[in-house]
């Protein structure tokens, strides 16, 4: 069965690696440590190791046994690019990805830089395939500006940024080559505010690129009273894409036993 997620732009997660590590001011207050840590020592829990890093063998073939077409948040409770994943196991996972293709799969990191280099060189093969888009985190001038120009130099069929939590007035961005933006509050206990005129800048540059804008949530300690309309409307706007076939269940254990071998 899929993991269903709460998540506004996607319709699933899929986590082959549970998980992470700071590396920037985005990570202050992370949601995906909040919760891994509430079931650390408890036997039997997928999450009973916390929030350390692992990769999880047995969660590799998911997307293949899904037989509803979805968009997939990769790794939700981690990020694929960790210095300390293994290059062959991020290999496996866009294997998956590539004999599944009846998925969407939207992979999105803070390691902007692995990424590029290893879809720019080991995983050229299948750094363009339609169904694939990538992402990268982008909080703060800093720390997050940067790795678009990281996302805009990776081979991509499709490139996002999901800027959330926005901590700060981004300025002018550049948005050549790129296909989708996500804007959205911090939430939760501690969450730094959001002001609106940083989302409206950014709704307004992608509006005049013609790129699609989705806005996630104002956040805050209570988001839910918060909700996301942005003057006085919901903008859930998503990059256009194919309706896929979706194999029979013999095609689907073929593709299966196809991924075995390699």
């Amino acid at each position: 069965m899929a993991q269903r997620t709460a998540i506004e732009w996607t319709d699933a997660t899929w986590n082959p690696v549970r998980g992470c590590t700071k590396v920037s001011p985005g990570c202050a207050h992370c949601y995906a440590e909040t919760f891994a840590e509430r079931w650390r020592g408890i036997p039997g829990h997928p999450y009973e190791h916390g929030f350390d890093l692992r990769v999880v063998e047995e969660k590799l073939t998911e997307p293949l046994v899904w037989a509803r077409s979805r968009r997939i948040f990769v790794n939700s409770m981690s990020d694929l690019f960790h210095e300390r994943v293994p290059g062959n196991f991020i290999a496996r996972v866009f294997g998956v990805m590539e004999l599944a293709d009846w998925h969407v799969y939207q992979v999105l990191t803070k390691r902007a830089s692995r990424m590029r280099e290893l879809l720019s060189k080991r995983l050229r093969r299948v750094a363009k395939l339609e169904h694939v888009w990538l992402g990268v985190s982008v909080e703060n001038r800093k720390q997050g500006v940067p790795r678009i120009d990281e996302l805009r130099s990776t081979p991509a069929a499709l490139r996002f940024l999901s800027i959330e939590p926005l901590l700060e007035d981004l300025g002018v961005l550049n948005l050549a080559g790129i296909h989708w933006v996500i804007v959205g509050g911090e939430s939760g206990a501690g969450a730094r505010p959001m002001r609106s005129e940083w989302v409206i800048s950014i709704r307004e540059q992608c509006m005049a690129a013609g790129v699609p804008f989705f806005f996630k949530q104002w956040g805050g300690v209570r988001k839910g009273l918060n909700g996301r309309e942005l003057d006085g409307r919901t903008f859930d706007e998503m990059p256009q894409h194919c309706e896929p076939v979706v194999p029979s269940a013999n095609e689907r254990r073929r593709r299966i036993d196809q991924l075995a071998t390699r």
